[in-house]
């Protein structure tokens, strides 16, 4: 404790201002228990008191309704799983039938055709799907079509990894949708505007890939130049 020297030049012992720290609470309430004294050495963590506030009830109301919201959305989820995985072979076998057609035409015309990944998890095909049905399509003429906002809304919700599809399927990808995704589901945002880690995605498409900016017509004049400014910065034209 430091020593000072009052009017009357009689000594005077004070607290040392950087030696005290003040404890708060957050919340209100009785303290019901008081477990170290004054002049008790302590450490950070441990506990010094017992408080008994009626807050605690709000926020027990709060945790329990969660959990059970938690818990019913987590069945409804998985039901429409189930309901999807069952009634997939059915549609994904109308899908390879109509694009038959469909990839024989664009051979005749020399066109190529990009197979997109959805956004919707219920929507065919799903990414673990695209590989099967290129797969059985077996036309040189046909690949895979990245949309990055889609990818990136699946990840957000769960679904997938966007890093580990896209080092998957890369080398089968003949072009992309560039987009940004504001968290969690808001897609066709301004490349590098948004909350998306785009920069080493987009350095995954191979080199050949077709990039097609799919902006939202909402945008501003101001944002889609800042972002083709960074987008020059990084990647050139």
């Amino acid at each position: 404790m430091p020593v000072t020297d009052n009017a009357n030049n009689l000594l005077q012992i004070t607290f040392d201002g950087n030696q005290v720290t003040p404890v708060f609470s957050q919340f209100s309430g009785r303290i019901a228990q008081v477990m170290a004294e004054v002049g008790t050495m302590v450490r950070a963590g441990q506990t010094i008191a017992m408080i008994d506030t009626p807050d605690i009830v709000g926020l027990q109301t709060d945790y329990l309704q969660a959990l059970t919201t938690e818990r019913s959305s987590r069945t409804t989820l998985e039901l429409s799983q189930r309901t999807r995985e069952r009634a997939a072979p059915s549609h994904l076998a109308r899908v390879g039938e109509c694009l038959k057609p469909i990839v024989e035409r664009a051979a005749e015309k020399n066109v190529r055709l990009g197979i997109e990944g959805r956004r919707g998890y219920e929507e065919i095909p799903s990414e673990r799907e695209i590989p099967q049905l290129l797969d059985e399509i077996a036309a040189p003429h046909v690949g895979y079509w990245h949309d990055m906002g889609h990818i990136q809304i699946k990840e957000n919700l769960g679904f997938l990894d966007h890093t580990e599809w896209l080092r998957t399927i890369a080398p089968r990808t003949i072009g992309c949708h560039m987009q940004d995704v504001n968290w969690p589901g808001q897609d066709h945002q301004p490349p590098f505007l948004g909350d998306m880690r785009l920069e080493p995605l987009t350095r995954m498409l191979p080199r050949n890939c077709q990039i097609v900016w799919e902006l939202s017509p909402r945008l501003s004049r101001e944002e889609i130049l800042q972002s083709r400014t960074i987008w020059k910065e990084r990647f050139g034209e």
